[in-house]
């Protein structure tokens, strides 16, 4: 039968060492992928081209064979590398993992036993201004997803393995310490309870993949620093059927120039001549809404606080908006004239009689 020019499916040289082609073989299956092209027939096909290729390439003595027989090679090889027929690739069910128990091992009730996929945690910034309305933010990330080509499983497809003999083909064992006896995952199998297993060629025997994702967050009123959105089953793939992980956005709210936060509350400094203070007058101030004009009663003193109402910030959840404080800095001129200082001496014996 014609044989096929494997080489040049994966654009190599003959004389291409394993790591090239393995280089090689990544590139291709990335830009092919069923993920990256769904519901592409033609690239479906040529990503079975390239993993048969490989499967051939990847393995010393098949390449070998392939080198020296030439088109012979294929009267006697029948490719198991492109096991796609019937399969579902939104199938995402990992076959790896276990839980932690109460001694540090690791442990699973069985080996079909689902554990969920980690959390993942993303980091934003946003305005001051935005506690107050909200915002819609673009996040990118990577996260695991599970392989395509080996159905999560980290197996090559076809591949079958031996019963692990320590385990029994159980995927767990009976450990004894004292009075206590707990099923950890065997070590020898990693709770497969399988072993020799040829390992998938396009995730390396992990089960999962790297995803590059763009999500829209909606980030809601009141949020504080520390607050955490949730953004269900966007975190790592789970294992063994497992559901995903989520992926938390921590919130960092950054400072506005001049303003203190206090949960709902706002607090700035305004200056006001010492004229305003004894005489009283008006003061335009800034807020998280723009300017503001408020009324300075005379008599007004140093560190005096004046509250705005309705000018802070939401509470978390809806609800009213919390006040905004103004608190007053009287400015004592630092130089004045002579005529001046004989105008507040004339006022000091004034307050002193009085």
């Amino acid at each position: 039968m014609a044989g096929k020019d494997y080489y040049k499916i994966l654009g190599v040289d003959k004389k291409a060492g394993e790591a090239e082609i393995k280089k090689a073989f990544r590139k291709l299956a990335r830009k092919y992928h069923p993920d990256v092209n769904p519901d592409n027939k033609a690239a479906e096909a040529k990503f079975k081209e390239i993993n048969e290729a490989y499967e051939v390439l990847g393995d010393s003595k098949k390449r070998k064979e392939y080198d020296t027989l030439g088109d012979r090679f294929f009267d006697n090889f029948q490719s198991k590398g492109s096991g796609f027929e019937g399969f579902n690739f939104n199938d995402f069910e990992r076959a790896f993992g276990g839980f932690e128990d109460l001694f540090g091992g690791r442990m699973s009730s069985a080996k079909t036993a689902p554990v969920r996929g980690e959390n993942l945690k993303y980091i934003v910034e946003i305005d001051l201004q935005d506690v107050v309305t909200g915002k819609t933010l673009e996040v990118s990330f990577y996260h695991s997803i599970g392989c395509a080509y080996c159905n999560s499983t980290g197996e090559k497809p076809g591949s079958k393995g031996k019963t692990c003999s320590t385990c029994g083909g159980k995927g767990s064992v009976i450990s004894s310490r004292g009075f206590f006896q707990t099923s950890q995952t065997c070590r020898t199998c990693d709770g497969s309870g399988k072993v020799d297993i040829e390992k998938c060629a396009y995730c390396n025997g992990q089960g999962e993949t790297q995803k590059y994702e763009t999500i829209s967050v909606k980030i809601p009123p009141g949020v504080d620093n520390g607050s955490l959105v949730r953004v269900a089953g966007k975190g790592n793939a789970g294992r063994r059927g497992g559901p995903s992980g989520d992926m938390l956005i921590e919130i960092r709210v950054r400072k506005k120039p001049g303003f203190r936060r206090d949960k709902q509350s706002l607090e700035i400094n305004a200056h006001i001549p010492v004229t305003d203070a004894i005489l009283g007058g008006t003061l335009e101030v800034p807020t998280i809404d723009g300017k503001a004009s408020m009324s300075i009663p005379p008599g007004t003193q140093n560190d005096q606080r004046f509250r705005l109402k309705g000018k802070g910030l939401p509470p978390l959840g809806g609800g009213g908006r919390g006040d905004q404080f103004v608190k007053i800095k009287v400015d004592i001129p630092k130089k004045i004239d002579s005529g001046t200082k004989e105008l507040v001496q004339r006022l000091a014996e004034k307050l002193k009689n009085n």
